[in-house]
């Protein structure tokens, strides 16, 4: 299958050659996510990692093989990792059943053909494939969609339903809501639930790609708006209890399936 590919081999609908280059200083794992990625995995000894990027949540007690085809995102991967092979989830270098499992983690809403990448996955591993992902029908909850409607739109389009993710991948298959924790360090939009200020940072927007999807128009408006309503109290009249809250149940999902 031979997929359009963008200047620096980006395979999806964001181009990371112009957004990816200071990813990894928002992006870094959350343990407590990666804690329910590893239980989904179980006891599989050899998983392929699709869409990788710069290594968050790849299992250090695993034999991993990242596939990532944006050579920023390959760059940005830590030296104790292990290097990157070039390719998108569409056409998997691997014979049926290499590995002990699969994974892909906030990319399978970037996919150019999504039915294939799924397909994919499936036929490379002999065991579980676990999709950290979004449930679209829950983005707009999000209070950021009172500031940027146009960005959780965007995010809502994207986003494939859980229900047509677990029919393509078959077999026993479940769909479990993450909490995110106050403190999270993966900067995904709602990592911020509770600590609003630190998205006016035009650095935090850049490392999620449905920002790179709307104008200069919105993203001035956004900051204008949020620092008007932090700066005269109104965010905090309205979402204040959020700030010592210490999760929140947002749009966040993890998706098991095994044969």
């Amino acid at each position: 299958m031979d997929l359009e590919r963008r200047a620096d081999g980006s395979a999806g609908d964001a181009d990371y050659g112009q957004i990816g280059g200071a990813y990894t200083r928002y992006r870094r794992p959350e343990p407590r996510i990666a804690d329910q990625i590893l239980q989904a995995l179980g006891d599989a000894r050899t998983v392929v990692n699709v869409g990788a990027g710069a290594g968050s949540y790849e299992p250090r007690d695993r034999e991993v093989t990242p596939v990532e085809p944006s050579a920023s995102m390959r760059a940005q991967r830590p030296a104790n990792l292990a290097t990157a092979i070039d390719g998108t989830a569409e056409n998997l270098p691997f014979a049926d059943g290499t590995f002990d499992a699969a994974m892909t983690t906030f990319s399978v809403h970037q996919w150019s053909e999504l039915h294939a990448g799924l397909r994919e996955l499936r036929r490379v591993a002999r065991g579980p494939v676990v999709i950290l992902t979004c449930d679209p029908a829950l983005v707009r909850r999000f209070w950021l969609y009172e500031y940027a409607p146009e960005v959780l739109d965007t995010e809502a389009r994207r986003y494939p339903a859980p229900g047509e993710l677990t029919r393509v991948l078959g077999g026993a298959t479940t769909v479990t809501p993450v909490p995110i924790p106050l403190d999270c360090v993966d900067g995904f939009n709602e990592a911020y639930y509770g600590r609003p200020e630190a998205l006016l940072d035009p650095g935090a927007r850049q490392a999620n790609s449905a920002w790179s999807f709307v104008d200069d128009a919105v993203h001035d408006r956004f900051a204008t708006t949020l620092r008007r309503h932090l700066d005269d109290g109104t965010w905090d009249s309205r979402y204040g209890d959020l700030r010592t809250q210490p999760t929140y149940d947002g749009s966040l999902i993890l998706i098991n399936s095994t044969p």
